[in-house]
């Protein structure tokens, strides 16, 4: 039964640089990379292949040592150029130097017709021999998904709160029977329900209120709203030892067309967003694209190139490489500058949450767009418990005590508060609020790694 949703708690980021719903032709990469660390959870990855090789699109390059016959595939066709390894020779990149034309490895391909009588089994072995499964993210732990496991539901969120989000129908225009193909395969691993998450406040596509064998939910309010683990939490909690998957929006086109058209095919419209971009739209990207194209487009030399949005993405330089779930790039600019007296001077050009001393921004109502750069305005000291995260936690759990409990390596109380039900983003507002500078989401991901080996 379709649920609707209003969630009052949150904190929306008003930031200059949206993307605009158009094409911005920007010249293909030359590498692009795969990167085990995009991965949570996979520690030790076995390659495949070696510098020279040759593969395509869909070619395997390694696979995690406990999980072997979930491949992790190449994004593009050419040649491997490059493995890149850190401490104790650890894997951080696979770079391949691509085609002028991306050749694809063939799978079997279904008419939509055929796609509802396809076996989970045949499903299951095409999606993990192709690359296809690594768009299917497991709660908890936000890591890719044991097949072995029977979900008890799936979730697509079809909208992101983040800041400078993409617009996920504009990207999948003309991907509909993909996208349909896509949902049909994933129903056929859960005895439950697909949920399909709707932002009720804002026009919705027919590319989403037209799919079936999908549960329609309406969400509305603030960010984390988007966020899939806040409408888990909401319409099917996680209790201990239940399992539900999510994928994104493009990860479910990704899934269809491997399957109507027998190719692993990444590529997707990317928003290139921030105040430092000169021009912001969406440009075409196969995942692991290198930005170096992309930075030539920025304004000004000293700014941060993240993958994803300002809240929970990575920072990876302007020669960095996309992460293989971003569907978004972020441009600004560094601030390694100091401000003389900065923190007693009013201001109403400074994002913040706090209604502070000197902290005016309420007065510019809620329209005004900020440009932000990456000071913090602050050093990390310890935890100060002042309400900000449950403000900003739209989940009936306590979060300041949630992390206390980590530092603490306490399980029974990880457990009784919650961890199971969220990953980074879904606490990245709490370490955006948080006056004591603490690395939040690196908390919880160590939390999460102690409950999930303990």
């Amino acid at each position: 039964m379709s649920q609707t949703i209003k969630l009052k708690k949150g904190f929306d980021l008003n930031l200059a640089g949206k993307a605009e719903n158009k094409i911005i032709e920007v010249p293909q990469p030359d590498t692009y990379a795969l990167k085990p660390t995009d991965f949570a959870g996979l520690s030790r990855p076995k390659l495949l292949v070696k510098e020279g090789d040759n593969v395509k699109a869909g070619s395997p390059l390694f696979f995690e040592r406990n999980e072997e016959d979930i491949l992790y595939t190449s994004p593009v066709s050419g040649e491997i150029v490059e493995i890149k390894r850190g401490e104790k020779r650890k894997v951080l990149e696979v770079k391949i130097l691509a085609d002028k034309e991306i050749e694809f490895e063939k799978f079997k391909k279904y008419s939509s017709s055929d796609i509802n009588g396809i076996s989970k089994e045949d499903a299951l072995d095409q999606l993990k021999k192709s690359g296809g499964w690594l768009n299917i993210i497991q709660r908890p732990y936000g890591i890719v998904a044991n097949p072995a496991d029977s979900p008890k539901s799936i979730f697509i969120s079809t909208f992101d709160s983040s800041p400078l989000a993409p617009d996920y129908a504009y990207i999948l225009q003309g991907h509909e029977q993909n996208f349909q193909a896509g949902i049909d395969i994933l129903k056929k691993f859960t005895a439950g329900n697909v949920h399909l998450n709707i932002n009720s406040k804002a026009e919705v596509s027919q590319l989403f209120s037209q799919m079936k064998n999908v549960e329609v939910n309406n969400i509305t309010g603030p960010h984390p709203a988007g966020n899939v683990g806040v409408q888990i939490h909401h319409i099917d909690p996680i209790a201990k030892g239940d399992v539900v998957w999510t994928v994104n929006p493009i990860g479910v086109a990704v899934i269809g067309k491997l399957f109507t058209e027998g190719i692993y095919d990444t590529s997707r419209l990317v928003a290139l967003t921030g105040s430092q971009m000169n021009e912001r739209g969406y440009t075409k990207l196969f995942a692991g694209a290198c930005l170096n194209k992309i930075s030539e487009k920025a304004e000004g030399t000293d700014n941060r190139y993240i993958s994803g949005n300002v809240l929970s993405g990575e920072g990876i330089g302007a020669e960095g490489y996309l992460g293989y779930y971003s569907n978004q790039i972020t441009v600004i600019p560094e601030g390694k500058h100091e401000e003389f007296l900065g923190w007693i001077k009013p201001s109403t050009n400074k994002l913040s949450f706090h209604k502070a001393f000197g902290m005016l921004t309420f007065l510019n109502g809620k329209n005004k767009e900020f440009e932000v750069n990456t000071n913090t305005y602050g050093e990390e000291r310890n935890f100060v418990i002042s309400g900000a995260f449950e403000e900003v936690m739209p989940m009936d759990i306590l979060p300041t005590y949630l992390f206390k409990a980590i530092l603490a390596e306490d399980y029974d109380d990880m457990e009784a508060l919650g961890i199971y039900e969220v990953i980074e983003e879904d606490v990245a507002l709490c370490e955006f609020v948080d006056v004591s500078k603490n690395p939040i989401q690196e908390i919880l991901r160590e939390g999460i790694e102690l409950i999930k080996e303990g």
